[in-house]
């Protein structure tokens, strides 16, 4: 009987160490699981961070790129240096800004525009400055080549009746073709008549009419 007491008290020790370290084990918490938790928290909130920080970034070289545009562009255009009265010398808004650029790109278009006129109207020029001298070598030439040629007895009446028959009949297209509205418009009237009734072959033929008409008449 003593000896069956003794396991009986052995064992319900051993029941109850079993049950106390179950206790205990069950009550300790698991700390590599909140370990786990607390870096993958860490590491959303870090991503995030970045994501903010990258987007703040971007925003600010935006801006930055914006604020370089507005102020080459005050550079560039003279008219944003130049200080409004009411203004003062206080910095342009963006707003001023763009408006005084459009003004002067539409400003520049128009000198662009008379400048392509004015260049057209030069070569019209040169070009009739090279029909006369065309005009004028192949006068000086048909001289060289026959040198006694009009030296007969033509009487100044004869020498004006050719002239007038000639400026008659270049006043006929001169009237029809020039327009005397501006300045400028008959400028350009000009020489588009130069170029195309004062030709070599025009003027030839001219003359060579009046010649038949004034030989006509005198015999």
């Amino acid at each position: 009987p003593a000896l069956f007491m003794e396991n009986v008290t052995k064992g319900s020790i051993v029941s109850r160490a079993n049950s106390i370290g179950s206790t205990s084990a069950s009550s300790v918490p698991n700390t590599d699981d909140e370990d786990s938790d607390y870096h993958q928290e860490s590491y959303k909130e870090s991503y995030k961070d970045r994501r903010r920080r990258a987007h703040t970034q971007a925003e600010q070289k935006r801006r930055d790129a914006i604020k370089k545009g507005y102020d080459d562009l005050q550079a560039i255009v003279p008219t944003c240096e130049q200080q409004d009265f009411f203004i003062g010398f206080q910095k342009l808004s963006k707003a001023i800004v763009l408006q005084k650029t459009i003004d002067y790109i539409q400003f520049l278009h128009k000198e662009k525009k008379k400048q392509e006129e004015e260049v057209l109207i030069l070569r019209k020029d040169v070009m009739a400055l090279k029909i006369m001298k065309v005009n004028y070598e192949q006068i000086v030439k048909a001289h060289q080549d026959n040198p006694n040629e009009g030296k007969g007895h033509i009487s100044d009446e004869m020498k004006f009746n050719v002239f007038q028959g000639i400026m008659d009949s270049l006043f006929q297209s001169f009237n029809a073709s020039i327009s005397v509205t501006s300045f400028q418009e008959l400028s350009a009237c000009v020489f588009s008549w130069i170029e195309e009734h004062c030709k070599p072959q025009t003027l030839r033929d001219i003359v060579i009419g009046v010649l038949h008409q004034l030989k006509s008449q005198l015999y």
